[in-house]
């Protein structure tokens, strides 16, 4: 077998974890010389019980592993072990970094930015613009996205990276041939053009409740820094967070309303040290980058809009607003404030997010 195969047996023994994994490099070296050993090696190691040995014993079936990898590369899956130039050389600096990784698509480019994208899965209308607002200028920057494929801002983030062209990263919980959550389907897809999806886990392991904790690690060790868009107090975004500061990362968080649930998280990493965003160019300026050719919505209205249209476009924003109050705000007849949102949204400015409900596309 190959230097590659004996890594894919390594990792795909049942119930040898990372601390098992660990015990046994450090005793035999390397996966090859585990491989070969007849058991006498294994009694030694006292983090492996009697059905760990036996379960190494049994898995070492060499026509069955060079099977399942050929099967593995046919599926366009990689296999990238943590000895190898491919590897993400961030992970090498982060607690219990895996010692594979498997890829749909391709790895985050060493040499660019990568920011971590993260927040609520049950968010709010401006949650989900600001998410795709905020994540398709970093990505027209030529920051790549990364997030872990949730329902909810992850989505999102992803979408919004997608759209404007760039370059976009879900980390899963599970394996990379399945798409978590199904509704994500479209996204996963077109990730693995635009990015990639990358998992710790094999092949047809599916989404358990006490991998996402796990992975989080994967998504902030992955990135310069971290982006929190609407977080409850104990939320998973908060987790990831966290592991990124442990990391020495960068954190950022959206602020938001005080009363409001979905920004006490974002509001407590503030009042914690996290750089505040209101735009794309607090994250930018952190790490050099110009941000001077992002999509600036404002300047475009100047020579494109109507005097009454540029005055309705001025009171909107990425939180959806209601006509009555826009009408309060503007002074305009609700029959004279339709046809302008009518204008307003064929000419792509706005969109109708609910009945009555107006804000910015992102």
């Amino acid at each position: 077998m190959t230097q590659k195969e004996y890594w894919f047996w390594l990792c795909n023994i049942d119930q040898i974890g990372l601390k098992k994994t660990q015990a046994l490099l450090e005793f035999f070296g390397t996966p090859e010389q585990i491989y070969l050993d007849n058991g006498k090696g294994l009694e030694q190691i006292t983090v492996l019980s009697k059905a760990d040995t036996e379960a190494i014993l049994k898995s070492k079936e060499s026509g069955r592993i060079q099977e399942n990898y050929a099967k593995l590369l046919s599926k366009g899956i990689y296999f990238v072990t943590k000895e190898e130039d491919q590897y993400p050389e961030k992970l090498h600096n982060i607690y219990n970094p895996p010692y594979a990784l498997y890829v749909k698509g391709r790895l985050p480019q060493k040499e660019k930015i990568s920011i971590a994208v993260v927040g609520a899965r049950n968010c709010s209308d401006y949650g989900r613009e600001t998410a795709k607002y905020l994540a398709g200028e970093l990505a027209e920057a030529g920051v790549g996205i990364i997030s872990g494929l949730a329902r909810g801002i992850d989505g999102y983030a992803h979408e919004g990276a997608i759209t404007a062209g760039g370059s976009t990263y879900a980390v899963e919980g599970c394996g990379v041939d399945i798409c978590y959550p199904k509704e994500n389907f479209n996204l996963y897809m077109n990730m693995q053009e635009k990015g990639g999806i990358i998992s710790e886990y094999g092949p047809g392991i599916f989404p358990k409740p006490y991998n996402f904790p796990m992975r989080n690690r994967l998504i902030s060790g992955m990135s310069d820094g971290i982006l929190v868009i609407e977080a409850k107090e104990k939320s998973g975004s908060l987790i990831t967070a966290d592991m990124g500061l442990e990391q020495g990362k960068n954190v950022y968080a959206v602020p938001g309303r005080i009363k409001d649930q979905l920004s006490s998280g974002c509001n407590n990493l503030i009042k914690m040290g996290a750089k505040p965003v209101t735009g794309t160019e607090d994250i930018l300026e952190d790490y050099g980058l110009n941000y001077k050719n992002c999509k600036n919505p404002k300047k475009k209205i100047d020579k494109l809009l109507e005097t009454n249209e540029k005055i309705v476009y001025a009171c909107l924003s990425f939180l959806p607003k209601h006509m009555n109050e826009i009408a309060g705000e503007t002074n305009l007849s609700i029959m004279e404030l339709s046809e302008i949102l009518m204008n307003l949204e064929l000419k792509n400015y706005i969109k109708q997010i609910r009945k009555n409900y107006y804000a910015y596309i992102s």
